[in-house]
């Protein structure tokens, strides 16, 4: 075995603490972000409160056994009803993504300790991972070079508090991080510790920032955590995640080579174009299906 192989397995053998080298294997999560119920749930009118039970029956039934939530799933009014139906549905929140802005002090420090309630609230529920997203500007203005400095400060800070708890922090981006040769998103890579600070790769998001997918996963590194999964046909989202735009079949081989045992996390949304011709549950069921025969893994593994 090369020096350089020896040292991915290392790496990915450490990246949850599985111990030697030797015990490295192509071993991914399946899990499924709820951002496609929030938007079901707005064009239906009603509030989380109102559809969090049948938001989270939903993914029971679709198959899915681990799911990515966000804050509002766990604001002190809906927190326990949350837990109970998750613990109902024999789900489980592997991964959660708190809202955070991280270039602005004072909201930095308030997105740092929000961050850390929430994951020590649902460490004990099975939450590992803590993704972020630091939010953009209005109307998606460039931040300072300021502000990207305050920024890395806070998201470091936020990586080491989860580390002392246990738990790891990803980075996940849209696309205002990878304008002008993505120079938020290598400020964050370059200013933060990689074995504090890991990498939640949008797929699609990265194609639509003008990103080649494959070589932007390489240069994630070691840091790859997690990746979000969508597909579109004609630049147009699609309703379930399936063939399409991009080819999945790439990033399963390079997943398989690299023995990536981080979390692959369905992620469905609409936007104008977006056919719908089934129940959100099936387009669910169907991309569960889909990932698990592309990238070879069960949502019960």
């Amino acid at each position: 075995m090369s020096k350089l192989a020896g040292a991915t397995l290392l790496s990915r053998a450490s990246l949850f603490g599985s111990g030697e080298a030797v015990t490295a294997r192509y071993d991914p999560k399946l899990s499924v972000q709820n951002y496609i119920w929030i938007q079901q749930l707005d064009s239906e009118k009603k509030t989380l409160a109102e559809g969090v039970d049948e938001a989270l029956s939903s993914f029971h039934e679709a198959g899915y056994h681990r799911v990515e939530l966000g804050s509002g799933f766990f604001t002190p009014e809906l927190r326990d009803k949350t837990l109970a139906l998750l613990n109902r549905y024999k789900l489980v929140p592997e991964t959660f993504f708190p809202n955070t802005t991280m270039h602005e002090a004072t909201a930095a420090e308030k997105s740092v300790n929000d961050s850390m309630e929430l994951a020590r609230l649902l460490k004990p529920h099975g939450t590992r991972v803590i993704i972020i997203n630091p939010s953009p500007k209005p109307e998606k203005a460039p931040k300072t070079d300021d502000e990207l400095n305050i920024q890395a400060r806070y998201v470091s800070q936020l990586g080491d508090e989860l580390h002392q708890l246990g738990m790891k922090l990803a980075l996940h981006h849209h696309t205002p991080e990878l304008a002008d040769n993505q120079r938020e998103w290598r400020h964050l890579m370059k200013h933060t510790a990689p074995n504090r600070v890991y990498c939640c790769v949008d797929v699609h998001w990265a194609y639509r920032g003008g990103q080649d997918v494959m070589t932007f996963l390489r240069a994630a590194g070691d840091r790859l955590l997690d990746l979000h999964l969508r597909n579109s046909k004609q630049g147009i989202w699609m309703e379930d995640f399936g063939p399409g735009d991009l080819s999945y079949e790439q990033v399963a081989n390079y997943l398989h080579a690299i023995k990536f045992n981080g979390y692959l996390v369905v992620e469905l949304a609409y936007e104008k174009g977006t056919q719908v011709t089934r129940s959100l549950t099936e387009d669910l069921s169907l991309s569960r299906q889909y990932t698990e025969k592309v990238f070879g893994l069960s949502a019960s593994a």
